[in-house]
C-alpha cells in the first residue's frame, strides 16, 4: 500500500483489502489499522481516519484496561502487539485533539476515563465510591449530549448500575457494610424516575431491593420511606399504605411511623392517624414526642377531652425520655385553655416529682398572669420556694430564684416590693477548698466562690465571729513575731 501511495484510490483499495482477506492474526493487529488511519490523515480524509480509529477503538477496547486471560487460551494479547495498541490510542488521542471537535475529543477523554474506573471497580468490586463516581460521570455524560443522546448511552448508565448493585456486601450481619451500597440502589432508582421518567421500573428497583435486605438483621427506613412516596407520584396510595405498613412490621422505626402519619393528615385521615399513632405509642411509650404531637393531633380538631387524656395517659408513664417537654406541652394546653385550676395542680403534681428552680420559677409566673391567682399569689410561690431551697442548702439555686424574684417586681411590683427582694440577695465570698481524686488522695488547693444571704447570717454569726477573732489572733502573732526579731537584731548589733 505504501509502494502504491501515489495512486491513492488503488492505495487504498490495498488498505481495505487487508482488512478483509489477511490473516485473523494479522488484520487484526493495530498497526495495521495505524497506517491505515495515517494515511486517510496525510490525504485530508478526515472523517475516513476517524471511522478507522474508532472501528479500532471499539475492535480493540483501545483505552481500557488489558483484560487477563487465563492461560492456554489463544485470545490472549502479545506483549509487542498490546504495545502497539497503546501506540494506536496515543495516535488517536492526537488526532482528535488537532482535528476533531468538542464531541470527538470529549468522546477520548470520556474513553479515558471509564478506562480509570474500570480498573478500580475491577480492583475492588465493593469499592461503592468508585460505582457512585463511575455512574454519576455515565450521567453527566448522558446529560451533557442532551437530545443526541442515544439508547447505546442510556444503556451504558444502567449496565454501571446493574453491575455496582451486583457486588452486595460480604457480610449480612453488620449493618455498617450495607449503608453505602444502598445509595446505589436508591440512585439508580432516582436515575430511572428522574432522568428516564421511567417510574415503574424505578419501582422495581426499590422492590428489589427491599426483597434483598436481611429485615431480620436490620432495615432501612430511608428506602421504604422512598419506595412509599414512589407509588404515591404514581397515583397508587393503596401500594403505598401496604408497603407502610409492612415497613413498620419489618422496619418499626420512628420515621416510618412519622412518615406515615403525616401522609396519612395531609389526605384528612384522622382516624388513620389515631390508629398509627396507638400503634406507634404502643412500640415506644417512652417517646415523649410522639405523645405531644398525638395531643396536638386531637387539639388541632377540637378534640379537647381526647388531648387532656392523652396527657394525662402520658406523664403517668414510668419512662420517658423528655418528660420536661411532656409536662411543659400539658401545662401550657391548660393554660390556652384558660383552665388556671388545672395547670395550678399539675404545677403541684410537677413539684411532687421535681422541685428544680426552673418549675418554680415557671409556677410563680404563671401566678402572676392572667389565669393565675394574681401578684400576692405569684410572691407567695417564689417565698415558698425560695424557704424549701433554703432549708435544703440549695445556695445556687436560690440565687437564680432571687434573679427571677427581682426581674418580676420589677415589672409588676413596687419600689418597695423590690427593695425587699433586693434585701434578700446574697453576698459572693471567694474561699478556698482542697481537691481529691477519685480515691481520695489531696491534689491541692482550689478557690470558689460560696454565697452569703442576709437572712442566713444570725444563725451563723457565732461562727463568723469566731473566725473573725482567729483572724485577729493570726494577725496579732505575726506582729508580735516580726517585733521580738527587730529587738534580737539590735541586740547583736550592740
Amino acid at each position: 500500500a505504501e509502494y502504491e501511495a501515489k495512486d491513492i484510490d488503488l492505495a487504498r483499495t490495498v488498505y481495505e483489502s487487508s482488512l478483509v482477506e489477511l490473516e485473523p492474526e494479522e488484520s487484526r493487529q493495530a498497526r495495521v489499522f495505524g497506517r491505515f488511519a495515517a494515511f486517510e490523515e496525510r490525504q485530508g480524509e478526515y472523517d475516513r481516519a476517524r471511522v478507522i480509529y474508532k472501528h479500532a477503538a471499539k475492535l480493540f477496547n483501545l483505552g481500557e484496561e488489558p483484560k487477563k486471560v487465563a492461560e492456554g487460551v489463544e485470545d490472549e494479547v502479545p506483549q509487542w502487539e498490546q504495545e502497539k495498541r497503546d501506540e494506536l490510542y496515543k495516535a488517536y488521542i492526537a488526532f482528535e485533539k488537532k482535528r476533531g471537535d468538542k464531541a470527538g475529543i470529549e468522546d477520548i477523554v470520556m474513553t479515558g476515563q471509564r478506562a480509570e474506573y474500570e480498573k478500580r471497580v475491577n480492583a475492588d468490586p465493593t469499592d461503592y465510591d468508585a460505582w457512585f463516581e463511575y455512574a454519576k460521570m455515565e450521567e453527566e455524560n448522558e446529560n451533557a449530549t442532551g437530545e443526541n443522546s442515544s439508547s447505546k448511552d442510556e444503556n451504558k448508565v444502567r449496565e454501571v448500575y446493574e453491575r455496582a448493585i451486583a457486588n452486595v456486601p460480604p457480610s449480612m450481619e453488620e449493618k455498617q457494610h450495607w449503608r453505602r451500597y444502598i445509595y446505589l440502589w436508591i440512585y439508580y432508582a432516582l436515575y430511572e424516575e428522574m432522568q428516564r421518567h421511567d417510574l415503574d421500573r424505578a419501582s422495581k428497583i426499590y422492590d428489589a431491593c427491599l426483597d434483598l435486605i436481611p429485615h431480620s438483621k436490620f432495615s432501612f427506613s430511608k428506602i421504604w420511606i422512598n419506595a412509599a412516596k414512589l407509588h404515591i407520584r404514581r397515583k397508587d396510595l393503596v401500594s403505598a399504605r401496604k408497603l407502610l405498613g409492612r415497613a413498620i412490621g419489618l422496619c418499626g422505626k420512628e420515621r416510618i411511623f412519622t412518615e406515615y402519619i403525616e401522609l396519612e393528615l395531609a389526605l384528612g385521615e384522622v382516624d388513620r392517624c389515631r390508629s398509627l399513632y396507638n400503634n406507634y405509642l404502643k412500640a415506644m411509650p417512652h417517646n415523649c414526642r410522639a405523645w405531644s404531637k398525638y395531643a396536638d393531633l386531637e387539639k388541632s380538631v377540637g378534640e379537647t377531652e381526647r388531648c387532656r387524656a392523652i396527657y394525662e395517659l402520658a406523664v403517668s408513664q414510668s419512662a420517658l425520655d423528655m418528660p420536661e417537654m411532656l409536662w411543659k406541652n400539658f401545662i401550657d394546653f391548660e393554660i390556652d385553655e384558660g383552665e388556671g385550676d388545672k395547670a395550678r395542680a399539675l404545677y403541684e403534681r410537677l413539684l411532687e416529682k421535681t422541685g428544680h428552680v426552673k418549675v418554680w420559677i415557671s409556677f410563680a409566673q404563671f401566678e402572676g398572669t392572667d389565669v393565675g391567682k394574681g401578684i400576692d399569689a405569684a410572691r407567695g410561690t417564689f417565698k415558698r420556694a425560695h424557704d424549701q431551697m433554703k432549708d435544703a442548702g440549695m445556695k445556687e439555686e436560690r440565687v437564680l430564684l432571687l434573679d427571677a424574684w427581682r426581674v418580676f417586681e420589677k415589672m409588676k411590683g413596687d419600689a418597695q416590693s423590690l427593695a425587699k427582694v433586693d434585701a434578700m440577695l446574697p453576698r459572693r465570698v471567694k474561699r478556698k477548698r482542697m481537691r481529691t481524686d477519685e480515691n481520695g488522695a489531696e491534689l491541692g488547693w482550689e478557690e470558689y466562690f460560696d454565697y452569703h444571704f442576709p437572712n442566713d447570717e444570725d444563725s451563723n454569726a457565732g461562727n463568723l465571729k469566731i473566725l473573725e477573732m482567729a483572724a485577729k489572733w493570726k494577725q496579732a502573732q505575726q506582729a508580735q513575731e516580726d517585733s521580738s526579731s527587730s529587738e534580737e537584731e539590735d541586740s547583736d548589733d550592740e
